[in-house]
């Protein structure tokens, strides 16, 4: 055989992709990176202090009404759509939330999500993310964007679009209390880029 048998070979066994072996290709991750595939885009993202310190705020005030096995960070969840496998900044599971048969946490099961906005990605979180979790039926959608200081909140979950979206600025709070969270997420501590 040649090597354009080979070749050819290779490409007639399969050509499809699947989120797990795109997955597999990328391992290990670097130290320091989180990795997500978004509509069979793979994006590979450096954590710097400002993200992780809001996420790990976010995490502490949803630690008020959530136990800690229910509230997840950089975890892949697969979504609907074409290859995408997210690893949300922040994830609230409903109560009895349960794994699907690969292992992962189940998109059905999510009732809050945050991402916080990095400069190379932030296309992302603010469009087919923002798709794909209202597709997916996500209830609660928060945006936290330290480079404008400014906070969205996504509800209303419909046809591939949130209808209802409140944004503010870092120091107002964010009100969940009317949603399944049940709480009221402080931002004034938030740093900002």
């Amino acid at each position: 055989m040649t090597v354009v048998d080979d070749r050819i070979e290779m490409a007639d066994t399969s050509d499809e992709r699947t989120l797990d072996s795109m997955f597999e290709w990328l391992e290990p991750t670097p130290e320091g990176f989180k990795v997500e595939i978004v509509g069979g885009n793979i994006f590979m993202s450096p954590q710097r202090d400002t993200h992780w310190d809001i996420i790990l705020d976010i995490v502490e005030q949803l630690r008020a009404v959530y136990p800690r096995q229910r509230v997840k960070s950089d975890v892949r969840i697969d979504f609907p759509g074409l290859l995408n496998g997210f690893a949300s900044d922040v994830v609230a599971l409903v109560e009895g939330a349960t794994k699907d048969e690969k292992g992962h946490w189940r998109y059905q099961d999510i009732e809050f999500v945050a991402e916080v906005i990095s400069k190379n990605t932030a296309a992302n979180d603010y469009g087919p993310k923002k798709a794909t979790y209202a597709t997916a039926g996500v209830p609660v959608y928060v945006i936290a964007d330290p480079y404008t200081g400014r906070w969205q909140l996504h509800t209303l979950p419909k046809d591939d679009e949130y209808h209802g979206t409140v944004t503010l600025d870092f120091g107002y709070p964010v009100d969940l209390t009317g949603t399944a969270v049940g709480l009221t997420l402080e931002t004034g501590g938030f740093p900002r880029d």
